[in-house]
């Protein structure tokens, strides 16, 4: 028998299956034993919190100039300046809408002239109607008594037939004045309004963000002179991925950062959600009103934004790396059971800001969630619980 043993025909292959034997048994004994496991804890009081990425802006931002063009002749801001409301900031020349004015007001002397002239035409025409007619009643009367000619009678009647004419044309030369007068009025505010438009005052307490053009300069009508923000209406406006803007509402508390000052922290609202998102980027742009802004900020600056959409009283949250086939809404996790894995698919709530998912539904009672996958997870193994994680 030993003999046989020592053959190589025969060692080898016993060898052979012997090894293969322990390999198996060793892979058996591996893939059976218990697997360690870091299980997700129950939190509490957890706000949910969104970033978005934004910059500081002015809920009121004008660029004014002038509605008609000319010489620019006067500038009285530059940038950095606080002005008033209706304090003159620019000019152009004047001297030749200066003299169109003063011939307007010339023009509107002339039409109220004309228009007393008018009237007093109208009370002549009708003191001589008035004499006409007692003279044409007397000759008429006399007429009668055969002491006037037939043809004197006819020539008084004649006489106040002209007056009453007469008295007719002074009343439309009324009517006819009293339009020239109004068309001269009407002028003459157009005139003021033109002279007006000459000169660019500001129309809100404001502050002077960009002076766009230097005196001298031969300016068209509706081009840019200065660049005015309404003091006190500085806000964030927040880019927000679609994704995660779902939540968002005004009222919501805002944590910011301004990239020029990332020590200090500021506090703000939400105000305003746009009714647009972006068509490429995909994200929701979001308004944000400062509780506690800083004594100066500069427009276009880069800010931080965490909004707080929610705070969950008692949450589990597993990390999205732990969610397998997750669709926005559900997911499968594995958990602890009786020392066992199993995988379960549940519903998800609110995402944090850290990515991991809060199971509001399909956990059954007593189940533990399993907060890393590792190798080796199968349904049904045993697993021993190492330890549990939670912020």
């Amino acid at each position: 028998m030993a003999t046989l043993i020592r053959r190589p025909a025969i060692l080898y292959p016993l060898v052979a299956v012997i090894v293969i034997l322990t390999g198996f048994g060793g892979y058996a004994f591996y893939n059976q034993r218990p697997v360690a496991v870091e299980i997700v804890a129950e939190e509490h009081d957890v706000p949910v919190r969104v970033f978005g990425l934004g910059t500081v802006e002015a809920r009121i931002r004008s660029d004014i100039g002038f509605e008609v063009g000319a010489t620019l002749v006067q500038l009285n801001a530059d940038e950095g300046d606080r002005v008033q409301q209706g304090d003159l900031l620019a000019s152009l020349t004047l001297g030749e809408q200066e003299a169109k004015l003063e011939k307007a007001k010339a023009a509107l002397l002339v039409a109220e002239a004309t228009v007393e002239k008018a009237n007093a035409n109208l009370g002549k025409t009708r003191a001589i109607l008035a004499q006409k007619k007692d003279a044409n009643a007397r000759k008429q009367s006399l007429a009668g008594q055969s002491v006037v000619s037939r043809q004197s009678a006819e020539e008084a009647l004649m006489d106040e037939a002209v007056a009453e004419a007469d008295v007719a044309v002074a009343s439309s030369e009324i009517k006819v004045a009293q339009a020239q007068l109004a068309d001269a009025g009407a002028q003459l505010r157009f005139e003021e309004t033109m002279l007006r438009h000459r000169k660019v005052v500001a129309p809100y307490d404001a502050i002077v963000i960009d002076r766009h053009k230097e005196i001298g300069t031969v300016v068209k009508a509706g081009d840019p002179i200065f660049t005015l923000i309404a003091a006190d209406t500085y806000w964030g406006l927040a880019h927000v991925d679609e994704a995660r803007a779902g939540f968002i509402e005004e009222g919501q508390r805002v944590d910011a950062r301004l990239r020029s000052r990332p020590q200090d922290a500021f506090t703000g609202r939400v105000v305003r959600i746009g009714l647009e998102s972006d068509r490429v980027t995909e994200e929701r742009r979001v308004f944000i009103k400062g509780d506690n802004p800083p004594p100066r900020v500069y427009l276009g600056e880069q800010v931080e934004f965490w909004i707080t959409v929610a705070t969950i009283d008692a949450a589990l949250l597993v990390p999205e790396a732990a969610v397998q086939g997750f669709d926005g809404r559900q997911g499968s996790v594995w958990t602890v059971e009786s020392s066992r894995l199993r995988s379960r698919v549940v519903s998800f709530g609110h995402r944090t800001e850290d990515a991991r998912l809060e199971i509001v539904d399909g956990l059954p009672h007593g189940a533990s969630v399993v907060a890393r996958i590792v190798s080796g997870f199968r349904e049904g193994r045993s697993a021993r619980v190492a330890e549990a994680v939670g912020n």
